[in-house]
């Protein structure tokens, strides 16, 4: 190997180095993210009258991180984060005037903490995917959607979370985030709609920042 390629080898590595040790300095982070939680429509057994599917509208949802990186290479990064999911109105819509079977709407919180890998988390552009577990409360409004007492009510299920993401660096420490997540859960507490399902998934879909320090 000639001198020329030994320095560039060399000044490659030492460059690689330096990248990987400023990254490790900036271990923690925190960031917002803003999106809606996307339900798929579910039939209710045994019903009869008109309209026997629980339709569920697009909550607004909002999602606060924190994680902190383990363990950072140029290739991939290990951080162990704590998501906060909180949608406070998820309308819903079943049945008809005559047959009141689901609440108008309730609240979802979802807490978990996970694993999450990145790739490439000393570029400017980073991929990565997330998996870990929580919990979920389901809190349930007290009118039916067309009248009537609702005799639901809340309910707090175990969550297995599933993500993917990308993280772009925009200025110094700030970089901006697209979040899509699953948080499989347990089903709201539905006694007039039953759907024959014990789960169900909430899809979350957002856009955010984050603060690396």
């Amino acid at each position: 190997m000639s001198r020329r390629r030994l320095w560039i080898a060399v000044l490659s590595v030492v460059t690689m180095l330096a990248v990987s040790a400023i990254a490790q300095d900036e271990k923690n982070e925190v960031g917002g993210i803003i999106g809606r939680v996307f339900i798929s429509d579910q039939g209710i057994q045994n019903a009869s009258y008109f309209d026997p599917i629980i339709h569920s509208g697009k909550g607004l949802t909002v999602e606060g991180e924190y994680a902190r990186r383990f363990l950072v290479t140029p290739i991939y990064s290990l951080s162990g984060e704590v998501v906060l999911a909180y949608n406070p109105e998820e309308d819903l819509n079943a049945g008809d005037y005559g047959n009141s079977v689901v609440p108008s709407d309730y609240k979802q919180l979802f807490v978990t903490p996970a694993a999450r890998l990145n790739l490439f988390p000393t570029t400017a552009v980073s991929p990565w995917v997330s998996l870990g577990g929580g919990f979920g409360h389901f809190s349930e409004g007290k009118t039916l959607e067309y009248g009537g007492t609702n005799p639901g009510g809340s309910k707090t299920s175990g969550v297995l979370e599933g993500g993917v993401g990308l993280d772009v660096k925009v200025w110094k420490k700030l970089s901006v985030r697209l979040d899509v997540r699953d948080f499989w859960s347990g089903e709201p507490d539905f006694p007039l709609a039953p759907t024959g399902k014990s789960r169900q998934h909430n899809y979350f879909v957002g856009g955010g920042a984050f603060w690396r320090f």
